[in-house]
């Protein structure tokens, strides 16, 4: 992110409405980083992903950009593609606050 996002960013968040809003969708943020950090740990492109799943690539480039919600099957199967297994976890919301 760039300075001045980040600056425009910590703006809006002084706002409780926006930062309620923000904050739900952490998860969905931190999946769709996972999913980027993971193909380029590996190396790989999006269409070297596509070519070793048979998910298209405007698919994959769809769920990177956060326009899709992909189903755990497609998950598993990118891992997969990746050389990596899926682990998806429930931790104690006190663990993330505190």
């Amino acid at each position: 992110m760039s300075a001045k996002f980040d600056d425009f960013l910590q703006e809006q968040l002084q706002d409780p409405e926006f930062r309620k809003e923000y904050e739900a969708l952490q998860p969905e943020r931190a999946v769709i980083q996972a999913m980027i950090d993971a193909r380029r740990t590996s190396g790989l492109t999006q269409k070297d992903l596509s070519e070793r799943t048979g998910i298209a690539q405007g698919d994959i480039s769809k769920l990177e950009n956060g326009n899709a919600n992909p189903s755990i099957r497609t998950l598993q199967r990118l891992a997969s593609g990746m050389g990596m297994t899926l682990k998806v976890e429930f931790i104690p919301a006190s663990a993330v606050t505190g």
